[in-house]
């Protein structure tokens, strides 16, 4: 994917409207987490960067456990550079669901489908907290940053629920409220 322009109006509008969810309401006053989190949201903004593996079949891999297991197998990287970029995008992953669509996480793939916010949570901190161990200090993000995402995972979710109110797009849904 080619990153998108600093300039780019999307980028700006993420960003003021994560700064002010974090800072003014949540009283996370840490640019480099705000900074993190709308570039995840410019990420995952695409479709196809919201299925992060695939199966044989080129199929997208909805579970994490699977999606876990599918980066592993797939990879050419050593097995330190593999861990920390699986662990690193296992975090991305849930707290982008958690945050924007958790009732997305409970109407799921299918008949096979055992993740819920709650699983998402737990893995999304554990996910954080291990890339942040995997992570020599000068790589970027650096290892202190992934570790407070891991700390600070449910307002983080928050966070992005917030910004989600206001772009507008909270409508009907189909889940039951999720409150931290």
């Amino acid at each position: 994917m080619l990153p998108i322009r600093q300039d780019h109006p999307l980028k700006h509008l993420f960003a003021g409207l994560v700064e002010h969810a974090f800072q003014a309401e949540l009283g996370i006053c840490d640019p480099a987490v705000a900074d993190y989190v709308s570039d995840l949201l410019i990420e995952f903004v695409r479709m196809d960067e919201m299925c992060i593996a695939r199966d044989a079949a080129g199929r997208p891999v909805a579970e994490v456990a699977e999606i876990i297991n599918r980066l592993a197998v797939d990879s050419d990287m050593s097995p330190v550079m593999r861990d920390r970029f699986v662990h690193r995008r296992v975090g991305d992953y849930t707290l982008f669901w958690t945050g924007v669509f958790p009732e997305g996480v409970r109407r799921g793939a299918g008949p096979s489908w055992r993740d819920t916010v709650a699983d998402y949570v737990v893995l999304g901190k554990r996910a954080y907290a291990i890339a942040s161990e995997l992570t020599p200090a000068d790589e970027l993000p650096p290892p202190r940053l992934l570790r407070r995402l891991s700390d600070e995972f449910e307002c983080c979710v928050h966070g992005l629920g917030l910004v989600r109110q206001e772009l507008g797009t909270t409508g009907k849904s189909e889940g039951p409220e999720i409150i931290y």
